[in-house]
């Protein structure tokens, strides 16, 4: 019983509920950004029509293909997609950039094994080669 109490409160399994649970929760967001402010922005700009294919089909010996209810879900996906894209991937995308060119600014490279160092060190902690800082470097101007 231990080790299932352990398993149970490993933090990976209690971080893969959490964004299982807050995924569920920013669906129905989406959904809703979609269904009530997307679609009928679309249907203003096409002169009030919003598209439903829904009724679209064909019949083969018997068997209805309800290729229309699939456009209807292609549609659907295609602007959660756009919506999701434009609203959160960019915005997160350039945040993410400002933070790292704040970052890349206070760091340097060292010349010997690569790894990421302060831009004003005399020595890099991890291969202890000497540098020169880049403040008492001479100018070559």
């Amino acid at each position: 019983m231990g080790e299932f109490k352990r398993f149970l409160l490993r933090g990976n399994l209690v971080e893969l509920a959490v964004a299982v649970i807050v995924g569920a929760t920013f669906s129905g967001l989406v959904q809703a950004l979609v269904a009530d402010l997307i679609t009928p922005l679309i249907g203003a700009i096409t002169g009030g029509r919003q598209p439903d294919f829904a009724n679209y089909s064909f019949t083969i010996n018997g068997s209805q293909f309800k290729y229309g209810d699939f456009l209807n879900h292609l549609i659907s996906f295609m602007i959660i997609a756009a919506v999701v894209y434009w609203f959160i991937v960019m915005p997160m995308n350039r945040l993410i950039n400002l933070f790292n060119r704040d970052k890349q600014a206070a760091t340097k490279q060292c010349p010997e094994c690569l790894s990421d160092i302060p831009t004003e060190a005399r020595r890099c902690a991890h291969c202890t080669v000497e540098l020169v800082p880049d403040s008492e470097k001479p100018s070559t101007a």
